[in-house]
């Protein structure tokens, strides 16, 4: 199986710190840039799996590159360059610790609560009678507190602003990056023959005070896709909807008994079935952007990580 790179430590020039996420090792350099780097684990239910997944990073970090140069004109983001298939470099700037997270239809975690019985998500009053992969009105947006560690919690515009988390002026431009990022890439979706269903954007303060977007988006680890061929007719009648996310990663580890919970134990990641993820990932990168996946080199990737950073930093 081809190799992956679950862990990094590096030092790059101007290092001060490294920060090791779920999946994304960010190092912050004099200061004043941050270089992010996609690794290739995966997490579900809050929890980073055992096993890496081969080009995983590499899609993510393509995946989001192509998003944000798409969007920068009408979302200004944090992008400056990517030196690396599997990283991207930008500007630093103060993370809001809060996801917002809007969804255009009734599926996954929230389908979940709904049939459970709940009609409030996170503020957000929910009509009776609706169905699972049903489309709402207007999306709705359900963000979430951002944790270091374990899960992340429901909250609403009301608790974050109450709550000071961030200011009522700061979380309106978030409120309007969000609803315009999420038409721009529900158009771009419908030009590939896809549904973008829901997503998570991700924003921070440049030290000027500007409200930019950060992180990835539209990557699988962030959204839900359905194909749009059939969506109508599967939803008629009641069945699954094809779709490339992260969801059949999550259904994979359900069916094996696996939620996240205390005491439960992650199935075996045979290498059969990290190559079908892989294989999962690389399909809707090729879906979601129209281009071939060309795998880079994977010798040794954090020798070539290395070298094309620093070649980078110091032009």
């Amino acid at each position: 199986m081809a190799t992956t790179l679950t862990s990094t430590d590096f030092h790059f020039p101007g290092q001060r710190s490294v920060y090791h996420g779920k999946v994304r090792d960010v190092y912050d350099i004099d200061g004043s840039t941050l270089v992010m780097v996609a690794t290739d684990r995966i997490s579900a239910f809050d929890v980073v799996l055992p096993k890496g997944i081969p080009y995983k990073g590499q899609v993510l970090n393509q995946i989001a590159a192509y998003f944000l140069d798409a969007t920068a004109s009408e979302v200004p983001n944090w992008k400056t360059a990517t030196p690396d298939p599997m990283v991207t470099m930008g500007r630093k700037c103060e993370g809001f610790r809060v996801e917002m997270i809007i969804r255009g239809y009734l599926t996954g975690s929230a389908w979940r609560e709904y049939a459970a019985g709940a009609r409030t998500l996170c503020g957000v009053t929910l009509p009776e009678g609706m169905r699972e992969n049903q489309r709402f009105e207007t999306p709705i947006i359900t963000p979430t507190t951002k944790a270091d560690a374990g899960h992340d919690e429901n909250i609403s515009k009301e608790q974050i602003i109450e709550q000071g988390i961030v200011s009522a002026e700061d979380y309106a431009i978030m409120e309007d990056y969000t609803r315009r990022l999420f038409a721009i890439g529900t158009k771009m979706a419908a030009e590939k023959g896809l549904i973008l269903v829901d997503t998570k954007y991700e924003f921070g303060k440049t030290p000027d005070g500007q409200v930019i977007l950060i992180d990835e988006i539209h990557t699988p680890d962030s959204s839900r896709y359905f194909y749009a061929e059939g969506y109508a007719e599967r939803f008629a009648q009641g069945e699954p909807q094809r779709q490339l996310s992260k969801e059949f990663v999550r259904q994979w580890l359900m069916d094996n008994g696996f939620m996240g919970k205390a005491g439960q134990k992650v199935p075996e990641m045979t290498e059969e079935i990290c190559r079908s993820i892989s294989e999962r990932y690389i399909e809707l990168y090729e879906h979601v952007t129209g281009r071939t996946f060309v795998k880079a080199p994977e010798a040794d990737l954090a020798a070539r990580i290395e070298a094309n950073v620093t070649a980078a930093l110091k032009k």
